[in-house]
């Protein structure tokens, strides 16, 4: 049996304003100003004025101010300068390696293959991990060319194909486990008696030589600890990462990271700006400026339609320029409150100072909702004078020290990789007594926890740090 009923709710309706401020908020600073130049571009009301304008007699465009009194358009102050002494301030810039794939694809194109054969190699190209594997087994790839790419081929050509890829720097890539990757590269080399003993250990003990069972490897080689000990060194000295090492000397295409803020200190004081950032004094073609203003009830239909047209581009223009307003106030206040928060950090960048800050402290700080917070940090940059850091960088969860204070994860992992560092490799440290070594340095930490932070940073477990 169906029923009928009322029901009410209550929901909030965002308004074109917040909505592109929320959209704006997000985006670093390289695509903001694409942004703004679309919107110059697409609004045809809009002016961007040339400095020649303005020493006109008749200048071409005029403010928003000037336009009409309609209550309906809320003026705007349109320009936000926020330029140092310099108006064409040098920004420091950092590269981005161009994609991985990319620089693989391009060396591709160099080899004399068939349109087919192309196809298939760029496939195993589009099946590598980030750190250059393959991770999918022959028969797996050639049943994925087949359905999803619908390329017939066999595992004997994806074989060759791999093989050619294998061939391509960074030397190692496309290995399909690590044992792999490390020989292409010893391959690759001269073939001095290290390299001869470091591919023989690998290739025919390389779990033995995993799980530090020397004393076995030196009779079964016939080998001496000194020999043993060459071999290990040139192995040590492999990249076990391929995928993370292309150079940016293969890019015509490398990326440009902009900062978005930049913190210098001038006589002992933090000095934050957004030099970058500048919302130009928008100006509307006084074309249709006219039509706005001239069209009245008695106006043919047709120039109604135009003045409202125009006063409908006129708004959206508003709206942006509000909108970019609000996130410059959004950012800068967001920024501040983290330079404020970690104060003794930013004199002098010294991890042991980052306190333990996650967006909900932020938030509290700004008073604005930790969504607008996440979207303030993502994808944004600041130049300090110890280097140039991603936001996210300075937000870490905290743990208390013996005497009760609070203190970040990432200061308790430096002094976690300080002790490992330390520590006699003949001999190393179990988590146990690691757990002592923290303690030992004032850090409150169970062995679960020294566990879970040494495999975030990639420390091996004691037996598999063991040295000759």
């Amino acid at each position: 049996m169906l029923k009928q009923g009322l029901e009410l709710k209550q929901t909030q309706k965002l308004s074109p304003l917040q909505i592109q401020t929320i959209k704006l908020i997000e985006l670093p600073i390289q695509e903001l100003e694409q942004r703004i130049k679309d919107e110059l571009e697409d609004n045809p009301v809009l002016d961007e004025p040339q400095p020649s304008e303005r020493d006109d007699d008749e200048p071409k465009d005029i403010s928003l101010d000037e336009i009409g009194d309609d209550d309906s358009i809320p003026a705007y102050r349109l320009k936000v300068n926020n330029y140092g002494k310099d108006e064409r301030p040098q920004y420091n810039t950092f590269s981005v390696r161009e994609s991985f794939t990319q620089s693989l694809l391009n060396q591709l194109g160099f080899r004399s293959l068939s349109r087919h054969e192309y196809a298939v190699a760029a496939f195993i190209i589009g099946s590598l991990d980030n750190d250059g594997y393959l991770r999918r087994d022959i028969d797996s790839l050639v049943d994925d060319l087949d359905f999803r790419a619908n390329i017939k081929t066999d595992a004997a050509e994806v074989e060759r194909m791999l093989g050619i890829i294998q061939e391509f720097d960074p030397v190692g890539v496309g290995a399909r486990d690590l044992r792999e990757c490390l020989l292409l590269q010893l391959k690759a080399e001269r073939q001095t008696p290290e390299v001869v003993n470091a591919r023989t250990l690998l290739s025919d003990y390389f779990q033995d030589f995993s799980n530090k069972h020397f004393q076995k490897i030196m009779t079964r080689m016939g080998i001496g600890e000194e020999e043993l000990k060459a071999a290990t060194a040139r192995i040590l000295k492999l990249n076990p990462h391929p995928g993370g090492q292309v150079d940016d000397s293969y890019s015509d295409q490398a990326q440009q990271i902009v900062p978005d803020f930049v913190l210098t200190i001038e006589n002992g004081e933090m000095m934050l700006t957004m030099p970058r950032f500048n919302i130009p004094e928008i100006k509307v073609n006084r074309k249709y400026a006219g039509i706005l203003n001239d069209t009245t009830s008695s106006s043919p239909r047709a120039q109604r339609e135009a003045a409202s047209f125009v006063k409908q581009k006129l708004d959206s223009a508003k709206w942006f320029v509000e909108a970019l307003k609000q996130r410059h106030n959004t950012l800068r206040s967001t920024m501040q409150a983290i330079i404020d928060y970690q104060h003794d950090y930013f004199l002098d960048g010294d991890e042991a100072n980052l306190r333990p800050m996650v967006l909900k402290d932020i938030a509290e700080k700004t008073g604005f909702d930790i969504s607008t917070i996440s979207r303030v940090v993502n994808s944004k940059y600041i130049e300090t004078h110890f280097g140039i850091y991603p936001l996210k960088y300075f937000f870490s969860e905290g743990l208390e020290n013996e005497d009760g204070e609070e203190v970040s994860t990432r200061e308790l992992k430096k002094a976690l990789r300080e002790c490992v560092d330390a520590e006699d490799k003949h001999k190393p440290l179990t988590d146990d007594q690691l757990v002592v070594e923290m303690n030992k340095r004032g850090y409150k930490v169970a062995r679960r926890t020294i566990a879970k932070y040494r495999e975030q940073l990639d420390i091996p477990k004691a037996r598999l740090r063991k040295e000759l």
